[in-house]
């Protein structure tokens, strides 16, 4: 399916702006990129009812948090939470550039949302981010009261990478190894660190995530291999899925990660999970923080939030 007009705006402003691929930059410059095009590619924040920054224990040192709650929520309200897990190939992203979707994803939920800055690759490679993830929820978890959110209504999602570490988030709940996510929310998630599967061939040039871009996060993250069969790197691999949180997967047809994460879903809903699948046939990767281009952006957001308010309701 052809590219969204939207979308297309996106990819001519990069082009006229002569912004080198990712790929061609050290860590660091792709971090001074990344947050500089935050504001150019994302709408305005939304007002909030409540925003705090905090830390938690990690293994390696105090985690940076951000805790939101929804427009309209009862300051004194207990409200379910998702935590959040950004997105970026383990190398880039911040509590800032996820700070808009954070805010939007708490106002569709009407709820609290907990973002978490895990360590960042080459710096932290695997399994760093996975431990700072599970860190993240342990406290949560354990600090629900004065956090004043549900204990039995602890989400978690996030985007590419960050669908990746809410993926493995989901399986240790399962195993016990984390306190368990009700709910898994995966957009446009990496679940194959092989990258192998056909779309990585569909997408080689022009788009902000290529093949060539994602390899070079994943040598980043895991460049040895048996980091990247690992299934805390790589969820497709695991044993088994079954019992597993419910999931909402989010993938789109301009992305190399297309097929591993149409592949995740699949294998969820046959091994007993229930699942919603959301395909976004005309769209590419990291739409999700290009709403002042891309409307379908804040469509998606809220598709995901009905999917998870949904859940809560009913359980």
């Amino acid at each position: 399916m052809p590219l969204d007009p939207g979308a297309q705006s996106v990819l001519d402003l990069i082009r006229d702006s002569g912004r080198p691929a990712l790929h061609t930059l050290t860590p660091d410059q792709a971090r001074e990129v990344s947050i500089a095009a935050a504001p150019v590619l994302q709408p305005d924040p939304q007002e909030v009812a409540e925003v705090e920054d905090l830390t938690c224990p990690g293994p390696a040192g105090p985690i940076p948090l951000r805790r939101y709650r929804g427009i309209g929520t009862d300051p004194a309200a207990v409200l379910p939470c998702l935590v959040f897990l950004h997105g970026g190939g383990w190398v880039i992203g911040t509590l800032g550039t996820y700070d808009q979707v954070c805010r939007s994803l708490a106002n569709h939920l009407g709820a609290c949302v907990i973002s978490v800055d895990y360590r960042l690759a080459p710096e932290h490679r695997f399994p760093a981010a996975v431990e700072d993830c599970a860190a993240a929820l342990h406290f949560i978890a354990a600090e629900a009261t004065s956090l004043r959110i549900a204990p039995g209504r602890i989400a978690v999602g996030g985007d590419s990478a960050g669908g990746n570490l809410s993926a493995v988030m989901a399986l240790m709940g399962r195993d016990g190894a984390v306190p368990a996510p009700c709910f898994q929310v995966l957009f446009y998630p990496v679940t194959d660190l092989a990258a192998e599967a056909r779309s990585y061939d569909r997408c080689i040039d022009r788009y902000p995530l290529t093949a060539t871009t994602m390899r070079w996060f994943i040598d980043h993250y895991a460049p040895d291999v048996p980091g990247r069969i690992d299934w805390r790197a790589s969820p497709l691999r695991a044993a088994s899925l079954a019992g597993v949180a419910p999931a909402f997967v989010m993938t789109c047809g301009h992305d190399p990660l297309c097929d591993e994460g149409i592949a995740y879903a699949r294998r969820l809903d046959a091994e007993g999970v229930t699942v919603t699948h959301l395909h976004v046939a005309d769209q590419m990767h990291a739409y999700l923080t290009m709403g002042r281009y891309i409307p379908t952006s804040d469509l998606t957001l809220r598709q995901a939030a009905l999917a998870l308010r949904a859940h809560w309701e009913m359980s």
